[in-house]
């Protein structure tokens, strides 16, 4: 049986991860590392919190010690490495936070990893999950291959740059059998409502404003989360080690037309007049070093390993839009307390 320990496994992108390989690798023993923080939320994993070949630990990856120990306890063979502060905004609050948990917290699981499997590096593996940010801004043309140069931007794309170079220097240095994926942004059910297209459907239902960052015309590529777990799957298992591939979901969109469809098809899912969502829209002061676009170019990951999104956007769209229709529960635990206070300090004093 191999032991995974996959951090972050409560938030967003790595519920979906935890959830793929406990239901699809039942020999596999699942260890969720999470530290349960504001977009940690075990309610993401109800359906299979009671699988036999799946345990939570809460813990903090920037604690040495304890991870330390964990590794010794558990000896697990694999790491799959989400846990991470991810949101540009709070990054910009406190960059240090960021440096903390997402370097110091990396190198920590690294040096844990490192002392863990030293002589055994085969069947062994640490799987970093990254971001495209680390690749900075892109004009009107042009994709971030794996071999484009990094420039981040903000502290968020900063701090997960720094890790990416990590990663690389323990495969460098000591052998660690590493790999790392860089993702667009992603989408679909269990996210965490103050990124823009859960923030924005939720809005949208309640007939408040919409946010929109300067005139909307940063483009982001968008990939559905669940076509991103597949990814991580497809790496997980047949990358080489000390492999680097991008992840995208060949879907560009500008944020402003992102959100106008959004609107149509609220309108249509809520049984609105066309066109009375989009008067919800407001344009907000940009954010701080607002990276103009992004553009994935994942043409590594499908000629090596075969993977390509399985849905388009609008498909994904819509079954996004549905869940989220369909969750109100969810939704209004999570929109509450701690998230009300952070929602109000960064849209509504604009």
């Amino acid at each position: 049986m191999q032991k995974i320990i996959i951090t972050g496994g409560a938030g967003f992108i790595g519920s979906h991860v935890v959830r793929r390989f406990v239901k699809n690798y039942p020999d596999y023993n699942i260890i969720n590392l999470d530290k349960l923080t504001y977009a940690g939320n075990l309610a993401n994993l109800r359906d299979i919190e009671n699988e036999p070949n799946y345990r939570f630990i809460k813990g903090d990856i920037v604690d040495t010690g304890f991870i330390s120990k964990l590794f010794e306890d558990e000896q697990p063979d694999a790491v799959i490495h989400l846990a991470a502060e991810s949101h540009v905004d709070r990054s910009i609050t406190n960059p240090l936070e960021f440096v903390m948990t997402n370097v110091v917290g990396t190198v920590s699981l690294l040096t844990a990893a490192r002392n863990s499997w030293k002589g055994r590096y085969n069947g062994t593996r640490f799987y970093h999950v990254s971001t495209d940010e680390v690749y900075g801004s892109l004009g009107e043309t042009g994709m971030f291959t794996e071999e484009t140069a990094y420039d981040p931007h903000s502290p968020y794309s900063a701090s997960k740059a720094s890790s990416d170079h990590f990663v690389r220097a323990y495969y460098d240095t000591y052998g660690l059998n590493t790999v790392i994926s860089n993702c667009s942004n992603n989408y679909g059910s269990y996210h965490f409502p103050e990124k823009l297209i859960p923030l924005a459907i939720n809005n949208i239902k309640q007939n408040k404003p919409v946010p929109v960052y300067g005139k909307g015309e940063n483009v982001r590529d968008w990939l559905w989360v669940e076509d991103h777990a597949r990814a991580i799957d497809v790496i997980f298992h047949k990358a080489k080690a000390g492999t680097t591939y991008n992840i995208g979901g060949h879907n560009e969109w500008k944020n402003i037309d992102l959100i106008r469809l959004l609107c149509r098809i609220l309108d249509e899912k809520l049984g609105r007049s066309e066109g009375e969502s989009a008067k919800l829209i407001t344009f907000v002061t940009d954010r701080a070093g607002h990276d103009l676009r992004y553009a994935i170019d994942a043409t590594k990951l499908k000629n090596d390993l075969g993977w390509t999104p399985s849905i388009t956007f609008e498909e994904g769209l819509e079954k996004t839009v549905d869940w989220y229709l369909a969750n109100e529960d969810w939704l209004n635990d999570v929109t509450s307390g701690h998230y009300q206070q952070y929602y109000n300090e960064q849209y509504t004093d604009r």
